[in-house]
């Protein structure tokens, strides 16, 4: 919010200040209070705004004004915002926003554009789209020409960041892969901890922003017969429709492994196993390796989110067979294995954590399920913080 005429608003700020000294009645003052907020906001004293702001906001309250008490939070969300305090801002937009869904709809349009805009400067900005068309729909109900407009610039807005961010995130992880490619491979464990001493510096500056360690789940109560229905799912899409990503082949998830997220509780597993608060999975991808297939050492997306869970479906090798392919780690402390069994998984970071699958040998084949995550706290990585790959 910028003043069109800063001495004028001052001015007018003076004024309703004259009338605030009057003592009005308990309603006058509600309303005074809050312009004299907004207006000092706008003016960028923000000690002052939050003065006014709360105690319009406790007159709000105390009379049971809904609308008051919505449009009051919205403003005060903003004054903190203005002022830093991001995490405020967010508890009073969320407030507002929930009231407003519960007891005010005719404000839900703005508490909506009010929070979208403040997630799409935290850098959620899948988040702010979400909600910004919400408010959008609401707004062209509503017939307002110039509401719809002032939406349509924040979505179109988001629309650009959203490609700039797809491409600077997918340019970081290939230019970090194809760093760890060049000194590291999959297929030659020797290789790994004897080359290790010279990666340890980069791979404890990724460990630093890491939201998850790598940490193997191997008892989990995942219902076999749900995991047993994956498995044949994932065989037959494939087969048929499988397509070869990274030496081995991917296929989007059906039926079943909607039925198997509806049925468990990912999130709370997750953040069991974590620490992290995370919201349930908003993707996820079956992976098929066979014999000689591998993963070399990578680091994924970002916008896969800040965990990935891998779940292993089926795992088939030859009873008499030497060494299993197992899913590997590069962490602060050197190298990780965990040998996946159906029903077993692990999760981590893989944005983050620098990650593979060693050669199945002679009839050997292995069936995954991956699953993304993002934190409920929304707080999205930005790649400025992150370190860049080294030259």
């Amino acid at each position: 919010m910028v003043p069109t005429d800063r001495a004028e608003l001052t001015a007018a700020v003076d004024r309703l200040q004259e009338e605030l000294a009057t003592g009005p009645d308990p309603d006058r003052t509600r309303v005074l209070t809050r312009w004299i907020g907004t207006a000092q906001l706008s003016l960028g004293n923000h000690d002052e705004a939050h003065t006014f702001l709360r105690r319009s906001l406790e007159l709000a309250i105390t009379s049971g004004n809904v609308r008051a008490i919505v449009a009051t939070e919205l403003n005060f969300g903003d004054a903190h915002r203005y002022a830093g305090d991001i995490e405020t801002a967010e508890t009073f937009y969320r407030s507002a926003l929930d009231t407003a869904r519960g007891q005010c709809p005719e404000l839900l349009d703005y508490a909506l554009q009010h929070f979208g805009k403040h997630l799409m400067e935290r850098g959620d900005l899948t988040g702010a789209r979400t909600h910004l068309q919400e408010a959008l729909r609401l707004r062209i109900a509503k017939g307002d020409t110039e509401l719809v407009e002032s939406t349509q610039a924040a979505l179109d807005r988001i629309g650009t960041l959203i490609g700039n961010s797809i491409a600077a995130e997918g340019e970081w992880s290939r230019r970090w892969t194809a760093w760890l490619q060049a000194r590291t491979g999959i297929a030659d464990p020797a290789r790994w901890h004897d080359g290790f001493p010279a990666l340890r510096e980069q791979i404890q500056g990724l460990a630093a922003h890491q939201r998850v360690q790598p940490r193997h789940l191997w008892d989990q109560p995942f219902p076999a017969e749900l995991v047993a229905a994956m498995a044949t799912e994932a065989e037959k899409a494939l087969f048929s429709e499988g397509y070869l990503h990274n030496g081995k082949r991917n296929t989007a998830v059906g039926e079943a492994a909607n039925h198997f997220a509806s049925q468990v509780d990912l999130a709370a597993i997750v953040a069991r196993a974590t620490g992290l608060e995370v919201e349930q999975p908003h993707t996820g991808v079956y992976i098929g390796y066979t014999e000689g297939q591998s993963l070399d050492f990578h680091l994924d997306e970002a916008g896969f989110g800040e965990a990935n869970l891998i779940i292993c479906l089926q795992h088939t090798r030859p009873i008499d067979a030497g060494r299993a392919s197992t899913t590997a780690f590069i962490s602060a402390a050197g190298y990780l294995e965990c040998d996946l069994a159906a029903g077993s998984g692990v999760v981590f970071d893989g944005a983050l954590t620098p990650h593979g699958r060693t050669p199945l040998g002679a009839g050997e084949s292995i069936t995954l399920i991956s699953l993304g995550f993002r934190a409920r706290d929304q707080a999205r990585r930005v790649l400025s913080d992150l370190p860049p790959a080294p030259a």
